[in-house]
């Protein structure tokens, strides 16, 4: 099972069609940037909002945060020209909504230059059945779970647990790790000035496995960031399993014992990925996004 070590532990959503957001977003301290055109922007607004975020990413300065830009359904009237217009903008990634079957990752993938990565919005029930599939697309690197949408057509209640929505998360994790290496990000927390609630669903999402979660608002980017990071004690065990593990490899022995517990070589995979993974985040903050 390979995770990718790149920190994704805030996506921030931004409306491609605000000017001033789209310029807010080059000094936020998100991991990623998710350039909106779908949900945030009305109709009539989006072919100017198109126009507006290829002038945005042109001009760059968005550092070393993701790029990722949420086109319109291709069975939408503004999907092809999206992708016409933004294929060749800058994006790191194109993020496709209401797919329900990797066939329509095979209709955005044959309108893309082959090196562009695609991200699929999983908020459908159909979507959630094809997840295993659709993860496994060569073109796939990542998966974003869409829960308002999900619950809309599951038609569930909303509750703090997120227990009728359980299933479908598990579901995205377990096919984002059985394609090894394709990114899976929690669903977005719509009580933005709820700073409890944001942090124990951050805190549930990393706990089920999701590298990190799309916001709605920059005052949800220090919470996320904290939550999705290593904490310093996960930091300092780790360190502890991979030098007790190669103190008893060097004696000849196939585990060793922390603080009671059983020290085996998975244990060891599991350090190694948090060391890279505080690692990496170091080096983006250090060199400021």
């Amino acid at each position: 099972m390979e995770m990718t070590t790149q920190p994704f532990r805030s996506v921030l959503y931004i409306p491609g069609s605000n000017q001033r957001a789209l310029e807010k977003a080059r000094g936020l301290a998100a991991d990623a940037i998710l350039f909106d055109l779908e949900d945030a922007v009305a109709p009539e607004a989006k072919a100017e909002a198109r126009e507006t975020l290829a002038r945005a990413l042109a001009d760059g300065g968005y550092g070393r945060r993701t790029k990722v830009l949420r086109i319109n359904a291709l069975t939408t009237p503004w999907g092809n020209d999206d992708v016409r217009v933004l294929r060749g903008a800058g994006a790191d990634a194109i993020l496709l909504p209401k797919v329900n079957s990797p066939t329509d990752v095979d209709a955005l993938a044959d309108l893309l230059p082959s090196e562009m990565p695609v991200w699929v919005m999983m908020e459908t029930p159909a979507s959630i059945f094809e997840a295993r599939a659709i993860a496994a697309h060569g073109r796939v690197t990542g998966l974003v779970a869409g829960t308002n949408d999900l619950a809309k057509d599951l038609g569930c209640r909303a509750r703090p647990d997120r227990l009728p929505l359980m299933g479908a998360l598990q579901t995205i994790v377990l096919a984002a790790r059985a394609a090894r290496g394709v990114v899976a990000i929690d669903g977005v927390y719509n009580r933005f000035r709820d700073e409890e609630g944001l942090r124990a669903e951050c805190a549930q999402g990393r706990d089920l496995g999701f590298e990190g979660k799309t916001l709605i608002h920059p005052a949800q980017i220090d919470i996320a960031n904290a939550a999705f990071a290593p904490a310093p004690e996960e930091i300092e065990l780790a360190r502890r399993h991979i030098a007790a593990f190669e103190e008893s490899q060097a004696a000849g022995q196939g585990v060793a014992v922390v603080d009671g517990q059983i020290v085996e070589n998975l244990h060891v995979v599991a350090a190694r990925r948090i060391l890279a993974r505080a690692d990496a985040i170091a080096g983006m903050e250090a060199q400021g996004r």
